[in-house]
């Protein structure tokens, strides 16, 4: 069963079946969240690294803002870990430089280091990172192995 996460979402499972995967991470950011015992997987499609531009998208999908999102990923995480945060694996993908080759907004950049410093504040590191670059990923991860796939818009798709 494949479980689709668009942009400002954040979905979880704990069905081994189950396939996470998110689509066109130009910019934007993917958190990907897994646990091994039991094998559980969160993802979250980050669009912007702070909700003060919009309280109210905010409020109505904290997912897409980093500020408000990863704080409810914690949530999720403290629940089902009970408290224990660093069993779990943090991943990041994305934050790339699309429509903006002069850095002149920098989103892909602010998102990925936004979500990097809540993580910090959390006492949570990044396991893997896939960042920046000009090409747009889809990522996706198996429930049951943890498997990370990363496909790059029209080139190979590797695992990680």
């Amino acid at each position: 069963m494949r479980i689709d996460v668009g942009i400002g979402e954040f979905k979880h499972s704990h069905d081994a079946t189950a396939i996470l995967k998110t689509y066109g991470l130009g910019s934007c950011v993917a958190l990907l969240v897994t646990g091994r015992s039991p094998a559980v997987a969160g993802m979250m499609h980050i669009a912007l690294p702070e909700s003060q531009v919009n309280p109210a998208k905010a409020a109505a999908l904290p997912g897409y803002f980093a500020d408000t999102g990863v704080p409810l990923l914690m949530e999720w995480v403290d629940a089902v870990s009970g408290g224990r945060r660093r069993t779990f694996s943090y991943h990041l993908y994305g934050g790339a430089s699309i429509l903006d080759e002069n850095n002149r907004f920098d989103i892909g950049r602010r998102n990925a280091l936004a979500v990097k410093r809540l993580l910090w504040r959390y006492g949570c590191g990044i396991t893997k990172e896939d960042l920046g670059g000009q090409v747009s990923r889809t990522v996706s991860v198996a429930i049951a192995t943890g498997e990370v796939l990363v496909n790059y818009g029209q080139k190979q798709t590797s695992k990680r």
